[in-house]
């Protein structure tokens, strides 16, 4: 295999085992296996990296997948080739995962590494330097509560996990939803908390779903906070008793359509691609449907262009599903069109939004089910450099008014975009639906501003 792995090949994968040399007492399988994954463009790219799988995830998806391995490698811009090494995966798919390895021990199985793979996988006109990644997620513990596979969408976990805070301090629960051809960077999670303290294995334990008025994931938050753009009106529906509604582009969880709902008071139908998801919404993540929040199954952008078209015809009476379903609660057009849609391609790092809904075609659809002064709501990981040539540009041709809030240094985007000019986003007073907003988004309200011209 050598002779194979010391040219490197744009985007070749190669995965092989060889006989244990007996590293370490954890790396015991009587065969190691390693995963071989060349960039698709290492021109001046300098290092070769190393990912040590830790013991126990052999067959978790990002270590064990071509997805996987190339999420973790599109992590590293600097990487021409990443190598993964551990133990041969069980075939049996765990159930469950603890650490165990002393992280002391970590630089002793790195060092015992690196002579093999110096001798067996380093290209001989490349840099001698092994450079190892840390494992590219905070779970210490976790445990599988099911796997699902849909038509559509394939393989899906539901796991808990035990997450170590960003900040390093402490630790929290969370229920977690996974997607095999995204292994690592598209999941979506609930905040979870144990019936008891006192306890070593997570099987032992039950959990809860907690309801602390927090919207997660994260993201989510300040997609929310885009509200501001057109409080005034939300203002004035809530203020006659109508409740102003939303249409949610792909659900998860159903932590968005609930949050809508319950914190903001909205009515509230929600798109999504596969039913499998929709029933792990409801049955591992509390989700409850009731006139007001509705979750239905079909592909959410074929469903807004259905939509479109019925909205426009005479004797519109509410939206018709593709099982012939009426909706009477949704007779009209909505306040308010939210994507949470990410690009299908599991090669594209910076996941939103997908390309489709960035067509004309289907912005206009979306504009015509969206009221007087309803929004567009859309977060953007697409890097800076390219943000105006492929959202700004062409949601500006067909919406006119564009608002937007940075993120985390710029690091992802929120856009929020209307046809509509009479919004209130500046207005010096504050409604009682902008007090409502701003408690339950934070600051994020406050940081809305007009797209800046292209620089």
């Amino acid at each position: 295999m050598s002779l194979q792995t010391k040219t490197i090949v744009p985007s070749r994968y190669i995965t092989f085992t060889i006989p244990n040399p007996s590293i370490h007492h954890h790396y015991n399988a009587s065969r190691l296996r390693i995963a071989v994954l060349d960039s698709s463009s290492p021109s001046g790219r300098t290092k070769f990296g190393v990912m040590v799988v830790p013991v126990g995830l052999e067959s978790d998806w990002v270590y064990s997948t071509f997805e996987g391995h190339l999420q973790i490698l599109l992590c590293h811009t600097d990487f021409y080739r990443l190598v993964l090494i551990g133990n041969s995966p069980n075939p049996i798919n765990p159930t469950s995962h603890s650490p165990v390895i002393n992280p002391k021990d970590q630089s002793v199985i790195q060092r015992a590494f690196i002579r093999l793979l110096n001798d067996e996988l380093k290209p001989s006109n490349q840099s001698s330097t092994v450079w190892f990644s840390t494992r590219v997620d905070m779970v210490i513990r976790s445990l599988v509560l099911g796997r699902f596979f849909g038509k559509i969408i394939g393989e899906m976990l539901i796991e808990d996990v035990e997450w170590k805070l960003e900040n390093g301090v402490g630790t929290e629960f969370r229920r977690r939803m996974r997607f095999r051809k995204s292994p690592y960077l598209f999941e979506t999670y609930m905040k979870i908390q144990p019936n008891k303290t006192d306890f070593v294995n997570m099987e032992d334990v039950e959990f809860q779903i907690v309801d602390d008025g927090v919207l997660r994931p994260p993201y989510l938050t300040p997609m929310v906070a885009g509200l501001r753009v057109n409080h005034l009106l939300l203002n004035r529906k809530i203020q006659k008793g109508i409740k102003p509604t939303a249409l949610c582009l792909g659900v998860g969880t159903g932590a968005l359509v609930a949050f809508l709902n319950s914190q903001l008071g909205f009515k509230v139908l929600g798109i999504e691609t596969d039913s499998i998801v929709l029933d792990a919404a409801k049955n591992y993540f509390g989700f409850e449907s009731s006139n007001n929040s509705r979750l239905c199954t079909g592909h959410p952008l074929k469903m807004a262009e259905k939509f479109a078209t019925q909205v426009e015809t005479d004797g519109f009476h509410g939206y018709i599903l593709d099982n012939g379903e009426c909706l009477n609660e949704f007779d009209d057009k909505f306040d308010l069109v939210i994507s949470d849609l990410e690009a299908a391609n599991p090669s594209v790092v910076m996941k939103s939004p997908s390309a489709e809904i960035l067509q004309k075609s289907m912005l206009m659809n979306i504009k015509k089910l969206l009221g007087v002064n309803g929004v567009l709501i859309l977060d953007v990981t697409i890097p800076r450099e390219r943000y105006y040539d492929e959202v700004i540009t062409p949601v500006m041709e067909v919406f006119g008014e564009m608002y937007e809030i940075d993120v985390e240094n710029e690091k992802y985007s929120v856009v929020i975009a209307a046809s509509e000019t009479e919004f209130g986003a500046f207005d010096p007073s504050e409604s009682e639906f902008l007090k409502t907003l701003k408690k339950v988004t934070g600051s994020f309200p406050e940081a809305v501003k007009p797209v800046s011209k292209k620089r």
